[in-house]
């Protein structure tokens, strides 16, 4: 009987990781990273036949609640032309402090060695009082000649 009551205890524990757990561990372990004061995020990059998919996860920094993030990825040639861009509309609308989140955004080219990707991120950000600040904040990163 205490053999079953182990082997039960196992099966329901083994599920007690959340998915902010995993997220938090992928924000360690993803190659490129970015930081600022409200935001952190990590990504990869992967090839998908013609198509690139910019997949990483995000973290709350700042605020008690960000609503409505948005992750945009553009891509630029080195004529500085944008030859794609996508968005990611994260999914749990609200994130708190904290709180991490994965993104994902494909574009339909492949990228080359040199490209910049420009990164964007929009969101509502509250202490929980009365109104927010809406903000937005953009870096760029250049791809390596090892994707």
């Amino acid at each position: 009987m205490r053999k079953l009551w182990l082997f039960l205890l196992t099966i329901f524990c083994s599920g007690c990781t959340t998915q902010g757990d995993v997220d938090s561990e992928r924000l360690k372990s993803l190659p490129y990273r970015y930081s600022q004061f409200d935001m952190a995020l990590a990504w990869e990059i992967k090839s998908a036949g013609m198509e690139t998919v910019v997949e990483g996860v995000g973290k709350n920094l700042r605020y008690a609640f960000m609503e409505g993030v948005e992750i945009w990825v553009a891509a630029v040639d080195a004529a500085g032309k944008t030859r794609a861009r996508n968005v990611c509309f994260v999914i749990p609308r609200q994130v708190k402090q904290d709180g991490t989140f994965p993104f994902s955004a494909k574009l339909p080219i492949p990228l080359e060695p040199g490209m910049l990707l420009k990164f964007t991120y929009k969101y509502n950000g509250s202490d929980g009082g009365d109104g927010g600040v809406n903000w937005m904040q953009s870096f760029e990163w250049t791809v390596p000649s090892q994707v």
